[in-house]
């Protein structure tokens, strides 16, 4: 299960109606970083039938079954401090990540 936070689906929804199409976001993980995995989010145009799908605040969130393992239980917020604003991650799973946080370790 993946949870979004009201501000994260209002800031995707707005996004989507923007862009004038999509379905949602899909959420990944890719080797990456100095830890091993980083998230990867993109925009849902084309569903595939393996996803699975977890709907919040009217936002569809789109997961593939390897990335599944290491985000159950994510919470995804859309936060903002001074002058930065974007998506932040509480993963259960996350057992470290590197010093500049764009990799995590599970």
């Amino acid at each position: 299960m993946i949870h979004l936070t009201e501000n994260a689906a209002t800031h995707i929804g707005n996004y989507l109606k923007s862009r004038g199409k999509g379905e949602g976001i899909r959420v990944g993980v890719k080797t990456s970083g100095c830890s091993g995995l980083a998230y990867v989010l993109e925009f849902v145009d084309d569903t595939d039938s393996h996803d699975e799908v977890f709907e919040q605040f009217g936002v569809k969130v789109f997961i593939d079954p390897k990335s599944l393992v290491y985000l159950d239980g994510l919470e995804m917020d859309y936060v903002k401090n001074g002058l930065n604003e974007g998506f932040e991650f509480n993963n259960p799973n996350k057992k470290g990540e590197c010093g500049c946080g764009e990799s995590f370790t599970i």
